[in-house]
Protein backbone atom coordinates (compact mmCIF):
# COMPACT_ATOMS: atom_id res chain seq x y z
CA UNK A 1 0.00 0.00 0.00
CA UNK A 2 1.15 3.49 -0.84
CA UNK A 3 -0.53 6.63 0.49
CA UNK A 4 0.71 10.07 -0.57
CA UNK A 5 -0.23 13.37 -2.16
CA UNK A 6 -1.20 13.42 -5.83
CA UNK A 7 1.32 16.23 -6.28
CA UNK A 8 4.04 13.69 -5.36
CA UNK A 9 2.90 10.99 -7.82
CA UNK A 10 6.01 11.35 -10.03
CA UNK A 11 7.94 9.57 -7.28
CA UNK A 12 5.90 6.43 -7.92
CA UNK A 13 5.56 6.43 -11.71
CA UNK A 14 8.55 4.09 -12.15
CA UNK A 15 6.91 1.39 -10.02
CA UNK A 16 4.61 0.23 -12.83
CA UNK A 17 4.66 0.94 -16.59
CA UNK A 18 1.00 2.07 -16.50
CA UNK A 19 1.43 4.56 -13.64
CA UNK A 20 2.49 7.54 -15.81
CA UNK A 21 -0.73 7.22 -17.84
CA UNK A 22 -2.83 6.67 -14.73
CA UNK A 23 -1.49 9.70 -12.89
CA UNK A 24 -1.73 11.90 -15.98
CA UNK A 25 -5.41 10.92 -16.30
CA UNK A 26 -6.02 11.68 -12.62
CA UNK A 27 -4.30 15.06 -12.79
CA UNK A 28 -6.49 16.02 -15.76
CA UNK A 29 -9.71 14.61 -14.29
CA UNK A 30 -12.79 16.80 -14.67
CA UNK A 31 -15.11 16.48 -11.63
CA UNK A 32 -18.07 16.95 -14.00
CA UNK A 33 -17.29 13.54 -15.57
CA UNK A 34 -20.34 11.27 -15.21
CA UNK A 35 -20.14 8.09 -13.17
CA UNK A 36 -18.97 5.10 -15.17
CA UNK A 37 -15.95 3.23 -16.48
CA UNK A 38 -13.40 4.86 -18.77
CA UNK A 39 -10.73 2.91 -20.63
CA UNK A 40 -7.38 4.66 -20.41
CA UNK A 41 -5.40 1.84 -22.05
CA UNK A 42 -7.70 -0.97 -23.15
CA UNK A 43 -8.61 -3.41 -20.39
CA UNK A 44 -5.24 -2.95 -18.68
CA UNK A 45 -5.93 0.51 -17.27
CA UNK A 46 -9.49 1.56 -16.51
CA UNK A 47 -10.85 4.45 -14.44
CA UNK A 48 -14.08 4.05 -12.51
CA UNK A 49 -15.80 7.31 -11.58
CA UNK A 50 -18.25 6.94 -8.71
CA UNK A 51 -20.38 9.06 -6.43
CA UNK A 52 -21.76 7.50 -3.27
CA UNK A 53 -22.55 8.16 0.37
CA UNK A 54 -20.06 6.98 2.98
CA UNK A 55 -21.31 4.60 5.69
CA UNK A 56 -20.33 3.40 9.18
CA UNK A 57 -17.49 0.88 9.23
CA UNK A 58 -19.84 -1.94 10.32
CA UNK A 59 -21.77 -1.55 7.04
CA UNK A 60 -18.74 -1.68 4.73
CA UNK A 61 -17.11 -4.89 3.53
CA UNK A 62 -13.42 -5.66 3.26
CA UNK A 63 -11.98 -6.72 -0.09
CA UNK A 64 -8.86 -7.52 -2.06
CA UNK A 65 -8.02 -8.21 -5.70
CA UNK A 66 -5.73 -10.58 -7.58
CA UNK A 67 -5.39 -9.41 -11.20
CA UNK A 68 -5.64 -5.63 -10.76
CA UNK A 69 -4.35 -3.11 -8.28
CA UNK A 70 -6.24 0.05 -7.31
CA UNK A 71 -5.26 3.68 -7.35
CA UNK A 72 -7.96 5.41 -5.29
CA UNK A 73 -8.45 9.17 -5.31
CA UNK A 74 -11.20 11.14 -3.56
CA UNK A 75 -11.99 14.37 -5.42
CA UNK A 76 -14.69 15.76 -3.15
CA UNK A 77 -15.47 15.29 0.52
CA UNK A 78 -13.54 12.62 2.45
CA UNK A 79 -13.67 9.03 3.64
CA UNK A 80 -11.83 6.55 5.79
CA UNK A 81 -10.40 3.42 4.21
CA UNK A 82 -9.38 0.51 6.40
CA UNK A 83 -6.18 -1.38 5.56
CA UNK A 84 -5.15 -4.84 6.76
CA UNK A 85 -3.02 -7.68 5.33
CA UNK A 86 -5.29 -9.68 3.01
CA UNK A 87 -3.73 -13.00 4.04
CA UNK A 88 -4.78 -12.34 7.66
CA UNK A 89 -8.46 -11.76 6.79
CA UNK A 90 -11.18 -14.43 6.88
CA UNK A 91 -12.95 -14.86 3.54
CA UNK A 92 -16.73 -14.47 3.54
CA UNK A 93 -17.28 -14.46 -0.23
CA UNK A 94 -14.91 -16.51 -2.34
CA UNK A 95 -12.93 -14.91 -5.12
CA UNK A 96 -15.04 -13.85 -8.11
CA UNK A 97 -12.83 -13.92 -11.18
CA UNK A 98 -15.29 -11.89 -13.27
CA UNK A 99 -15.12 -9.00 -10.77
CA UNK A 100 -11.57 -9.65 -9.53
CA UNK A 101 -12.68 -9.40 -5.92
CA UNK A 102 -12.77 -11.46 -2.75
CA UNK A 103 -14.76 -10.22 0.26
CA UNK A 104 -13.71 -10.62 3.88
CA UNK A 105 -15.03 -10.36 7.44
CA UNK A 106 -13.96 -7.45 9.59
CA UNK A 107 -10.60 -8.15 11.26
CA UNK A 108 -10.73 -9.05 14.93
CA UNK A 109 -7.66 -6.95 15.78
CA UNK A 110 -6.78 -3.29 15.24
CA UNK A 111 -6.57 -2.10 11.67
CA UNK A 112 -4.90 0.84 9.98
CA UNK A 113 -7.22 3.62 8.89
CA UNK A 114 -6.30 5.91 6.01
CA UNK A 115 -7.93 9.30 5.67
CA UNK A 116 -8.68 9.79 1.96
CA UNK A 117 -9.35 13.39 1.02
CA UNK A 118 -8.84 15.60 -2.03
CA UNK A 119 -5.22 15.91 -3.02
CA UNK A 120 -4.15 12.45 -1.84
CA UNK A 121 -4.05 9.01 -3.45
CA UNK A 122 -3.72 5.44 -2.24
CA UNK A 123 -2.45 2.42 -4.17
CA UNK A 124 -3.61 -1.03 -3.10
CA UNK A 125 -1.98 -4.28 -4.24
CA UNK A 126 -3.33 -7.85 -3.85
CA UNK A 127 -1.67 -8.16 -0.44
CA UNK A 128 -3.70 -5.18 0.79
CA UNK A 129 -7.10 -5.92 2.24
CA UNK A 130 -9.03 -2.68 2.20
CA UNK A 131 -12.37 -1.29 3.32
CA UNK A 132 -13.30 1.79 1.27
CA UNK A 133 -16.24 4.14 1.73
CA UNK A 134 -16.25 4.48 5.52
CA UNK A 135 -17.62 7.75 6.88
CA UNK A 136 -15.36 10.13 8.80
CA UNK A 137 -17.83 11.71 11.27
CA UNK A 138 -21.14 11.35 9.48
CA UNK A 139 -22.34 10.05 6.10
CA UNK A 140 -21.32 12.32 3.24
CA UNK A 141 -21.44 12.27 -0.56
CA UNK A 142 -18.05 11.42 -2.09
CA UNK A 143 -16.72 11.76 -5.62
CA UNK A 144 -14.04 9.12 -6.10
CA UNK A 145 -12.01 7.67 -8.93
CA UNK A 146 -10.63 4.16 -8.70
CA UNK A 147 -8.14 3.30 -11.41
CA UNK A 148 -7.66 -0.42 -11.97
CA UNK A 149 -4.21 -1.30 -13.29
CA UNK A 150 -3.32 -4.79 -14.51
CA UNK A 151 -0.51 -6.20 -12.41
CA UNK A 152 1.09 -8.51 -14.98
Amino acid sequence: MIHDLLSQSARYEKLHPLFPLAFAWLKNFDPQTPDGKYAIKGDDLVAGVQRYTTKPTAEKKWESHRVFGDIQVVFSSEEICGHYPANALRSTESYQESKDVEKFAHPSTNTNFLHLKPGSFTIFYPSDGHQPGVMVNHPTEVLKVVIKFRLE
